[in-house]
């Protein structure tokens, strides 16, 4: 028996979606049928004023409402630490732990060669103009531990270092409540060379 030919067209489009599957995208489907139009309306809204008027902030090519982002329009942030990321969904990462208080770099991508893309490709320009300025002293790289990540955080350093900028990158290891036996090779090598010093 097919369902609705509506209800098909939804679960087509949430499918889409990075990270859904037929399952999780019907579900989606089902629960949007049951909720009161007036929510759906909101919704649908919601989405369309989110295309429409976000921009890319001109400072740090993160999301924006304007010209310039929340964060880089606060003069309670630290100006002189730059914390570099992939992209505007790790800002919301970072922000979450509510420890960060520097300013960010969205790089909107990584070097991958294989993939077509090269530094040219990725918001650099920036990011030297900010770091040549004098008022950056440190850029902490906040990339994945990918094989992209590291060739990125590697042109990075290049990049950085002539300007008398010091450039740090997180720490990678193993997370919180992890057992150790269960961790690959390379993640506990990452811990070891992460470690810190334990205060006394």
């Amino acid at each position: 028996m097919k369902s609705s030919s509506y209800l098909d067209a939804l679960i087509k489009k949430f499918s889409k979606l990075p990270g859904i599957g037929t399952k999780s995208a019907s579900r989606l489907a089902f629960h949007i049928l049951s909720m009161p139009t007036d929510e759906v309306e909101s919704l649908g809204r919601a989405m369309v004023d989110l295309k429409k008027n976000t921009f890319t902030c001109t400072i740090c090519g993160g999301i924006a409402d304007s010209e310039v982002c929340a964060i880089c329009h606060d003069d309670a942030r630290d100006r002189s630490l730059i914390c570099v990321v992939e992209d505007a969904k790790d800002v919301l990462t970072i922000e979450g732990t509510g420890e960060y208080r520097g300013m960010y770099h969205v790089l909107a991508g990584l070097i991958s060669p294989l993939d077509g893309v090269g530094p040219e490709n990725l918001n650099l320009r920036t990011l030297a103009q900010r770091c040549g300025s004098g008022a950056v002293r440190e850029v902490i790289l906040a990339l994945n531990p990918s094989i992209e990540g590291e060739a990125t955080s590697l042109y990075l350093a290049q990049l950085i270092n002539p300007f008398g900028v010091t450039v740090t990158r997180i720490a990678h290891g193993l997370p919180v409540g992890a057992d150790i036996e269960f961790a690959d090779n390379a993640t506990i090598i990452k811990s070891l060379e992460g470690r810190v010093k334990i205060s006394r």
